[in-house]
Formats: structure tokens, sequence, C-alpha cells
């Protein structure tokens, strides 16, 4: 009789760890099933007017700034606003942006949106000996037609009559619409003729790159640089 209730003990244990066993599995099985594997979406790159903008990228104001992101591009925000200010791109012009970019300057140092419009209108038009309009502009062709449209001013026509012509500064005391001259000839005389603009950039009709922006401080144009000329108001 012991024997065989001994029997039956053994018989109800193992029953019971089989069906624990069985409700282990199903109850993992349920839990897979809610840690699916997840796909990660990539950040889309966002451009203005052909200017790759990458994420993080700062555009300057001369404010001490909070800054609020939009899209990829963070804007900064005046001390007297809240950075969680719904402020949008639009209300600062796109071109104010790119050439702030370009420049690496302030947004507000790019006030004069009609030049800007110009150099935007006239970027990388190719180079021409004499040339005049958008189908091809040489140096001073170019620096002769911001000035017309700039300053109603009419220059001579070469890069060294316009420097002959200009009254002469030193280089710490360039602004936008001073020009700067180079001797990029093996002759030695004034060849080459640009707009200056700001944080020692000038816009210029290149040889090779047509209407571009170059800095002064490059080794090719620090080592050619023969003079600065502003227009006597």
């Amino acid at each position: 009789m012991q024997k065989v209730v001994l029997y039956i003990i053994i018989l109800a244990i193992a029953s019971t760890s089989v069906g624990c066993k069985s409700v282990r599995k199903i109850t993992n099985k349920d839990n897979s099933t809610n840690t699916s594997n997840r796909k990660k979406t990539k950040r889309k790159v966002e451009f203005i007017d052909g200017i790759e903008i990458t994420p993080g990228a700062v555009v300057k104001s001369k404010h001490k700034p909070n800054t609020t992101k939009q899209g990829n591009i963070i804007v900064d925000v005046p001390n007297n606003l809240p950075a969680t200010s719904n402020i949008k791109i639009e209300k600062t012009s796109l071109l104010q942006h790119k050439y702030a970019i370009i420049l690496d300057t302030y947004i507000e140092n790019i006030a004069n949106l009609k030049l800007f419009n110009l150099i935007d209108d006239w970027w990388a038009t190719n180079y021409c000996l004499g040339g005049t309009t958008k189908q091809c502009v040489d140096c001073s062709g170019f620096t002769g037609m911001l000035y017309r449209e700039i300053f109603k001013a009419n220059l001579p026509r070469t890069a060294s009559e316009q420097y002959n012509a200009l009254q002469k500064i030193n280089r710490d005391e360039l602004k936008e619409g001073d020009l700067v001259f180079f001797k990029a000839s093996k002759r030695g005389h004034i060849s080459h003729v640009g707009y200056y603009l700001c944080n020692n950039k000038f816009v210029h009709a290149s040889t090779s790159n047509g209407v571009i922006i170059s800095d002064l401080d490059e080794t090719y144009w620090k080592g050619k640089l023969a003079g600065c000329g502003r227009i006597d108001y």
C-alpha cells in the first residue's frame, strides 16, 4: 500500500514539472513577439541653393545667442527670445544664410541684398578676356558691372586703369565695396582685380573657375596682392 501511494506521488511531481516547462516555453514564445527588430532611419541632408548644410552647421549671429534647430541648421536666437521660440528660417533670407556660411561671418553682415543677389546671379559665369556679359566676363568687366549696379559709378575698363582711378588704402582698412588688385602676370603689372566683401573674402572673375569667392590669405593670392582701392565718394 505504501508503495502504491509513493508511486502516485512520484507521478504527480513529474506531471507538475512537465506542465511548468510547457508554461515556461509558451511564456518565452509570447515575449519574443514583442522584441521585433526596428529599422534605423537615416537623417536626410538638406540643401540651400546648392550649399550642403551638414547636421550641426551654425549660422553666426552677433547676439549672445541661444539656439533653436531648424531642420539641419542651428539658427541663433537673441537672448530676449526663448530658445523654444518658433522662429522660421524663412524670416531670414536664404541668401543671407548661404553667404554667411560661405564668408564665415555673421548674418547681419549680409545686409546688401542687391549685391549678394548680383553675385548669386553671376556665380560661375565663365571667364573670357574682354567679356562683360553673363555669357563670359573678365575680372575688370565684373567689377565694373558691380560698381555700376551698386554705386551707380562707371569705372575704367581695365584692372590697371581701375587701380589708378581709385583712392589707395591699406589692407587693414578694407571694407565691403573696396577693390583688391593683384600682379598675377609675369610682366609685373596690375593684371587682376576683385571686389572685397568681408572677412578677407573677395568676389572676382577668375580665369580658372569664373565668378567665384576667394580668400586674400590663400597662398596664391596672398603672394600677388599689389594694393587696395576705394571709390572717392
